[in-house]
């Protein structure tokens, strides 16, 4: 099952607004004999991949999957029934599918007399799957909020200047970050002082293809992005959000009209904008104030922190706002991870459920 959570993980940006999905086929010696991931929205799903390359070796075998198989018919057949077809004897599943139009796949798979256990490595499984499960649970995007800074919290010198605080190693992995998610989102604050690109930097060398993210501008008065911006280039696409009761004067590009809230625009409308458009899984990058206005609105799942070491003594903090005047409001993170990238510290933490 861990081999299959990471075959998940090679999904992530290619799958949206499908799940990413790993699976590994065992004989029934217990011997691995074919494993495959979902590769693609409207391709073959992970246990497809999987029976395909484990041929009449599957049956009598068993099946490990990272999510529950489905049972429905959409852009490709029901898995459950392809399980059934391959003659799987057993199939164990980390998550349950809490989607209304895919879940039952274990009660078919039982009715045909296939022996099913699930919630082996569910933690693991579901926490690769956070952007897909939090958009069928909550009907939004996850949204990783990521920034640079010194260990004193500064992300940028009491003169503006910002770069570059992290090293070239956290700034290529940010273009990780950026690969493996749907949106990437700014604010008018960052636009008009870096005039950031915003799209993946694919290797020459590389042989993956790359599905460039959303670029998303938090314009609300529709000035920020001037002629010629770098995320105005072909690069990928662009959409602009600005406010309701503002007329845009861009040119082509896209556009979306939301309501104002408290200081900008109203994040929940705008994750709501994005949600129908099909991203499931939102990159944060900026800057402060955005930051905290997605904090306030309780819209910030993951946060991804790169820490060089470094001081400043003054400049800019990594968060502004956030709704949090006193210790007892502060938000609690569980640290999931600390790993060195080049000199920096990337610290990737999740919130903690408050208590009611």
């Amino acid at each position: 099952m861990q081999r299959a959570v990471t075959l998940a993980a090679h999904g992530l940006g290619s799958t949206s607004p499908n799940p990413v999905v790993g699976c590994v086929v065992l004989d029934a010696a217990g011997d691995p004999v074919g494993e495959g991931w979902h590769r693609r929205a409207g391709g073959p799903h992970a246990e497809v991949n999987a029976l395909r390359a484990a041929g009449e070796r599957a049956r009598g075998g068993t099946a490990l999957v990272t999510l529950e198989p489905c049972n429905h018919t959409g852009r490709t057949g029901p898995c459950a029934q392809a399980l059934i077809d391959a003659g799987i004897a057993r199939v164990v599943y980390a998550v349950a599918d809490p989607t209304p139009t895919a879940t039952g796949g274990a009660q078919t798979l039982r009715a045909a007399g296939i022996a099913v256990e699930q919630g082996l490595l569910e933690e693991a499984a579901a926490e690769g799957n956070a952007a897909w499960l939090t958009s069928v649970r909550l009907g939004r995007p996850h949204v990783t909020w990521k920034y640079g800074a010194t260990l004193d919290g500064r992300t940028a010198a009491a003169d503006g200047t910002s770069r570059w605080i992290t090293s070239a190693e956290a700034r290529a992995d940010v273009h990780r970050l950026r690969a493996e998610c749907d949106a990437v989102v700014v604010g008018s604050g960052t636009q008009r002082a870096d005039d950031p690109h915003l799209a993946v930097r694919v290797a020459a060398d590389t042989e993956t293809a790359v599905v460039q993210p959303l670029r998303v501008v938090v314009d609300t008065s529709g000035t920020a992005v001037a002629p010629g911006a770098r995320v105005l280039d072909g690069a990928a696409p662009t959409l602009i959000a600005v406010a309701d009761d503002v007329t845009p004067s861009y040119e082509g590009v896209e556009t979306v009209r939301l309501p104002r809230a408290e200081g900008g625009l109203d994040v929940r409308a705008l994750l709501a904008a994005l949600h129908a458009r099909g991203v499931r899984s939102v990159l944060l990058e900026g800057g402060a104030t955005l930051a905290g206005a997605f904090v306030a609105a309780g819209a910030v799942d993951r946060v991804v922190g790169y820490l060089a070491p470094a001081l400043l003594g003054a400049g800019p903090a990594a968060l502004t706002g956030g709704g949090i005047t006193t210790i007892t409001d502060a938000l609690r993170l569980d640290v999931r991870e600390i790993v060195r990238i080049g000199p920096d510290l990337r610290i990737t933490a999740t919130l903690v459920a408050k208590e009611h």
